[in-house]
């Protein structure tokens, strides 16, 4: 902390005072370290139970105060959704903030930390599924004879603009964008994939390449989401992974955001020890939906760990299940684009 008591670093260690002591040395050659060294009076400690409270803490103590020495993490929750609006004549669009108004017909996929990268998912799905792309407020009776834009010339959008359009058909091509949003990618990867074989036959190889890139972006943001979804609309879950010791980590996570952590030792009931952590565990309030109650790194921090060797279901206050058909076979094979 600075003499005013401002955190000016804040990170995670088994060993306080060796990682403080490396700043130190000869070694470090940080120009940044040096200045947060002059500047440093002192040093303030919080203990954890776990590993996993403990990188928790960190990530939301860098949110909240904005240390001026951290880069990792300092926008962790500065990120984009695709999003299908709710309007009379709902199109795509990229928002930083989530509304409560799936209710409504309004569908979400992400996060992105890259506006780049949701402009290919949405691509992709806009490809696929002839939407409106104008930003021009419709009503739900337009009073024009005349289509907005040239895509509905060249035959990709049925100009929900002009009076005489069909509404029933925009409505129908709307509810195929949601079900594309909504945790079943076969349609986008079917049209996407014949576009490419398309492309590929006809040597353009360099824009089927884009467009598998893009396709990965679309598929890896349907995954997320859906994996999200069911993490952040979970009330209560408590899971626990054996210790080397042969005792257990206790985590209690509600709506995705960890609000309890503890250590049973080996040879001892873990039973009153994870009763007593439910009871006095924080009390949370469930996030916008598919986003958490917090920080969404935060949400799939948690997710790794729970997939991670050794972790135990112990309850969960509603079954855990995900989409059969939610992009995590598509996400495997095209693996090597960069996941954002």
């Amino acid at each position: 902390e600075d003499p005013q008591g401002r955190p000016l670093y804040i990170g995670t260690s088994k060993n306080i005072r060796k990682r403080v002591r490396t700043y130190f040395t000869a070694a470090e050659s940080r120009r940044r370290m040096s200045e947060m060294i002059g500047i440093a009076q002192n040093i303030r400690p919080i203990v954890c139970s776990t590993i996993l409270e403990a990188k928790i803490r960190e990530l939301r103590l860098i949110v909240s105060e904005q240390p001026r020495y951290n880069r990792r993490s300092r926008a962790a929750d500065s990120v984009s959704w695709l999003k299908l609006t709710a309007e009379p004549a709902p199109r795509l669009i990229i928002t930083k903030q989530l509304k409560d108004d799936t209710s409504e017909g309004a569908r979400y996929i992400g996060p992105f930390t890259s506006r780049a990268a949701a402009n290919s998912a949405l691509d992709v799905i806009n490809e696929t599924i002839p939407l409106r792309t104008c930003t021009a407020k419709i009503a739900t009776q337009p009073r024009s004879d005349i289509p907005g834009c040239v895509r509905a010339e060249l035959g990709k959008c049925i100009a929900p603009c002009v009076r005489e359009h069909d509404r029933d058909q925009y409505l129908d091509i709307v509810n195929h964008a949601s079900i594309a949003m909504s945790g079943s990618t076969s349609k986008i990867v079917a049209h996407i994939n014949g576009l490419m074989e398309t492309l590929a036959n006809a040597e353009r190889f360099e824009e089927a390449a884009a467009w598998r890139e893009a396709l990965g972006h679309y598929v890896n943001a349907v995954f997320r989401t859906e994996r999200l979804r069911w993490i952040a609309s979970t009330p209560e879950l408590v899971a626990a992974q054996s210790t080397v010791e042969g005792g257990w980590e206790i985590h209690v996570i509600r709506y995705g955001r960890l609000a309890a952590a503890g250590v049973v030792e080996a040879g001892f009931d873990p039973w009153p020890h994870i009763t007593a952590l439910i009871a006095s565990a924080e009390y949370v309030e469930p996030g916008i939906a598919p986003a958490p109650a917090g920080v969404t790194e935060e949400a799939f921090d948690l997710l790794r760990w729970l997939e991670s060797d050794g972790v135990r279901l112990v309850t969960s206050s509603r079954d855990l299940y995900m989409p059969i058909d939610c992009g995590g076979k598509e996400t495997l094979q095209l693996s090597d684009i960069r996941r954002v």
